[in-house]
This record gives C-alpha cells, sequence and structure tokens, in this order.
C-alpha cells in the first residue's frame, strides 16, 4: 500500500510514462528505495518559463501536457467535498485542494546530487531539460538533486483529491502497488542507468529527435503510430512487445491464388477474359511487391506480353488464369516473347504462373525452352513472406531457384531457408537479451556469446566468425535489433538487446 505522492511538473510524468526519461529533479534528496504515487502538477512548480525550461525536441509534448492538465479544471468541485475527510472539509477552504489523476507510481533506485556546472551539457542531452534550466537550478540551490526512478504504470488511473502546498502530499486514501506493469524492463533500466550515472552520449539522438518530431502526428495516423511505438522499443523507451498488426493495405495478398485459380475463385459469373485480366493485375502488383520493376509498356491483350521486368534482372512472366495451364502455354510465350523483345527474350527469366497441375507434356516443353512454371499459390507464398519479413526476399538470390520446368519445390526450398535464417537470428537475439537478463552485464561480447550459443540448443552450428557477422548484420542501424560498441578488433566488439523480432 502506497499513502504519499510525488508531486512532479506533469510533463515529467509524461516523459516517464513514455520511457523517454528514467530520473526526475526533486527539490531534496530522495533516500533509495522510498515508493510514491506520481502525482501532475502544473507549470508554476519550475523555475523557468516551459520555453526556457524543457529543450526543443521535448517541448511540444511538454505543452501539450500542461494545456490538457489546465483544461480538466483541476480546482475541487462543491460536489466533490464528499470525497474528502470530514474532518478535512471543517479545516480547509474550498478551494485548498485540487484533483488529480494518477496513472502511476515510482520507486527510487538511486539519487545523485550534482554540483558541476561542467556536466550540465552532458545531462541536457541525456533528458528533457535545457541546459540554461540546469544552470538556473544549481545557481539558485546550489545541488541539482536527480532522482532515479523505477516507474510502473497503474492497472488503473485514479482520481484523487490532494493539498498542492509540498512536493510529498499524503494521498486521502491508500494506494495498491502493482509491479506488473513496468514502462521499460529490468535490464533495459540498468543500461540506460549506467548510461546517465556516466553521462555516457546518447547512441542514437537522430532517432530521438525523430520520435519527438512523429509523437503529435502518432495521436490520429496509425501508420505514424507504428512507427512511433517501433522506435520507442528500439530506443529502449518501452518495454511492449513488437507486434505485427495486419496491414489493411496487404489484403489483396490473399486473393492471389484466388484470382488465379478459378476452382477456388468466389465469383463464378465473371468471364474468362476479366478473370485473366484480374490475375494479370494482381500479378504485376506482386511482382512489383516482391522487388521487380515491372514495365508498364507490357499489359498483354490479344497478342501481347503479359509482364515484362526489367530490373533486377530481365524476366518476362505469362499468367494464366483458369483451372489448370494448357499446354499450349510454352508455345505462346516463345512465340510472343520473341515478337516483342527480340533477342533479348532468350537473355531473360522465363515464368509462367498458372493454376492446377502442369501435363507431362507441358512440363517437357518447359524444360526444352527454359521457362519456369509455378503454382499461383506459389507466387502468394512468396508474397506472405514479403509482407511479413520485408527485407526478407533477396530477388538475386531467388533467381538461382528458377530452373526450368515445375518449380514448385524449388520456390518452397528457399521460402524454407530464408524462414530457417530468420529463426536463427530471431534465436540470437534472444539468446543476447537472456544471456544479459541472466548476467545483469549491460553487454556481453563475441567469446562468452559464442559459448552461451553452443550450449542454447543452437539451430545450427556456427563458428565465432560467423556468429559475428550475424551480430553485425542485426546491429545495423538499418535493422536495429541489437546496438554494438565496436572495439579495437571484431573479437572486442560489445552487443546489447534493443528490440525482438517475433517469429509467428
Amino acid at each position: 500500500m502506497m499513502n504519499t505522492a510525488l508531486r512532479l511538473p506533469a510533463p515529467e510524468i509524461e516523459a516517464l510514462l513514455q520511457g523517454r526519461i528514467i530520473a526526475v529533479m526533486p527539490n531534496k534528496f530522495i533516500t533509495p528505495g522510498r515508493e510514491f504515487a506520481l502525482c501532475p502538477a502544473d507549470a508554476s512548480i519550475n523555475l523557468l518559463p516551459v520555453e526556457q525550461y524543457y529543450c526543443s525536441r521535448f517541448l511540444p509534448i511538454a505543452q501539450s501536457t500542461f494545456a490538457q492538465l489546465n483544461s480538466q479544471g483541476v480546482l475541487i468541485q462543491p460536489q466533490q467535498m464528499s470525497l474528502l475527510p470530514n474532518e478535512e472539509q471543517l479545516k480547509l477552504p474550498l478551494l485548498a485542494y485540487e484533483t488529480v489523476l494518477i496513472k502511476a507510481w515510482g520507486r527510487c533506485e538511486l539519487c545523485q546530487i550534482l554540483n558541476n556546472a561542467e556536466s550540465l551539457a552532458a545531462l541536457s542531452q541525456l533528458t528533457i531539460w535545457t541546459t540554461e534550466a540546469l544552470k538556473e537550478i544549481l545557481r539558485q540551490k546550489q545541488n541539482i538533486f536527480l532522482a532515479y526512478l523505477r516507474v510502473y504504470k497503474l492497472p488503473k488511473s485514479i482520481e484523487v483529491l490532494i493539498k498542492s502546498n509540498s512536493q510529498f502530499v499524503a494521498l486521502p486514501q491508500p494506494v495498491n502497488l502493482s509491479e506488473a506493469n513496468p514502462v521499460i524492463n529490468d535490464r533495459t533500466f540498468t543500461q540506460r542507468k549506467h548510461q546517465l550515472e556516466k553521462l555516457e552520449p546518447s547512441l542514437h539522438r537522430e532517432l530521438e529527435e525523430l520520435q519527438s518530431a512523429i509523437a503529435s502526428l502518432s495521436i490520429n495516423q496509425p501508420a505514424a503510430k507504428q512507427l512511433d511505438d517501433d522506435i520507442k522499443v528500439f530506443l529502449g523507451w518501452s518495454n511492449d512487445k513488437l507486434t505485427k498488426q495486419p496491414d489493411p493495405n496487404l489484403a489483396w495478398i490473399n486473393d492471389i491464388a484466388k484470382l488465379g485459380d478459378r476452382i477456388i475463385e468466389q465469383d463464378e459469373s465473371k468471364s474468362n477474359y476479366q478473370a485473366g485480366t484480374d490475375f494479370e493485375i494482381i500479378t504485376r502488383r506482386s511482382l512489383n511487391f516482391l522487388g521487380f520493376k515491372v514495365e508498364e509498356n507490357y499489359k498483354g491483350g490479344a497478342g501481347g506480353l503479359d509482364l515484362f521486368c526489367s530490373q533486377p534482372y530481365p524476366l518476362v512472366c505469362e499468367c494464366k488464369a483458369g483451372k489448370s495451364i494448357p499446354d499450349r502455354a510454352v508455345e505462346e510465350l516463345d512465340r510472343i516473347g520473341k515478337r516483342h523483345l527480340k533477342e533479348n527474350y532468350l537473355q531473360a527469366v522465363r515464368l509462367i504462373i498458372g493454376p492446377g497441375q502442369p501435363t507431362k507434356n507441358l512440363k517437357e516443353s518447359a524444360q526444352i525452352s527454359k521457362i519456369s512454371i509455378i503454382n499461383v499459390m506459389t507466387l502468394q507464398k512468396l508474397v506472405e513472406l514479403k509482407a511479413k519479413y520485408p527485407g526478407a526476399i533477396n530477388l538475386i538470390e531467388l533467381q538461382q531457384y528458377l530452373e526450368p520446368g515445375q518449380i514448385d519445390y524449388k520456390i518452397s526450398e528457399y521460402i524454407d531457408k530464408v524462414e530457417r535464417e530468420i529463426k536463427l537470428r530471431s534465436h540470437i537475439i534472444q539468446l543476447v537479451k537472456n544471456h544479459l537478463e541472466k548476467t545483469s552485464d549491460v553487454n556481453v561480447g563475441v567469446d562468452a556469446l559464442h559459448i552461451a550459443y553452443i550450449y542454447g540448443s543452437p539451430p545450427e552450428s556456427l563458428k565465432n566468425k560467423e556468429l559475428y557477422e550475424i551480430l553485425i548484420e542485426l546491429s545495423s542501424p538499418l535493422t536495429g535489433y541489437l546496438g554494438r560498441i565496436k572495439g579495437s578488433d571484431w573479437n572486442s566488439d560489445r552487443f546489447y538487446f534493443l528490440r525482438d523480432l517475433p517469429i509467428n
């Protein structure tokens, strides 16, 4: 049970709840281990105006939070007097209390006393306060108290009435403590606490600025919110697991096989011509989604070439919607392809996509003409893999699997290979995460991690250097699953966990 609240400027509580900061500046020293509710206060609690007090990257959030607090009408209303203890109703004027909404509580893990003016610029970079504000606090109070708070969200926000004449205030009713919903996990808190104590510079300043820039957009725009959430997890500001939500813009992927196979297509009233056109359109969209550059000059029709891709390598595609691929499909593709592309046709990868099981004659013709045949569902599986893991498909690598004849089994081999590689990387990410949690280390080297890998039921055998190469890949800014502290050579690099790679 908790009977006390710590009053803090409302934006700073919001920053704690966002995981943006892990420390606040109380007016006096707080004993480590002390627990209290986090009570929002207005701007009058600060020494400087809002514009001078908070860094520009945080200022919009601070202004918005103060505006929301002021619009809530914090002064107690007459009908709320019944919420106060009877003796308090008699003692105090009506407006001596304010209504506040408490969303979280915190435990003080450390309280530093800072009085070195030279360190304030570095502190500002790691927090939300301007260097000028920190200097002014130090000038007026001679010391800055920096309290590191382990913050937990309450299961449900509670509205309380309190007096606002001191930093610590008594709660009218005790609040139950719950550690079920920490803002950030123990390992991340330890890592960030170490960084702040040592005033080590932020590793991802540009991403922090990007997050600040899109924070206001995330309220009404789902795409911005997804990016905002991803960045927070990447930066260690959020304890939420990344969950891949279905993208409504990708619902068309479920129709690829339906439009190509008339046996499973729902619209039986559609003409064969319309069915063929619809399948050609969705195949064009599929190849473009996979990363091919589909040339717009080729759009099928009578005597026309269905699809031609110029990049990353020439690919000619014939689309066949129906219940099976006709035996004449190979001859048609050869004839039409040579007519439109001339000598370039033989240099291109040739592909037929259609339903059903190819006949023996069709497969033999495809082998002779060096044309690949895949089922409509195989195309859909490729696109589904791309949608699930956007960077997973390497078209240059895929080309090696586009052999003459029916090659659905070859594409399945490629998909299985990609999924194994993704599972291996997910395993390594979890290995780093679990190792750091067990050892309470901030980061880990390749040798120690390789030992943990060997004894951790590895999906496949890896040598030290092979593991290192995957760690480098996972710590790239373009992937951002791990972080890397560069050493003097590859064997002295250190790695730390940033975010999960979910495998469904």
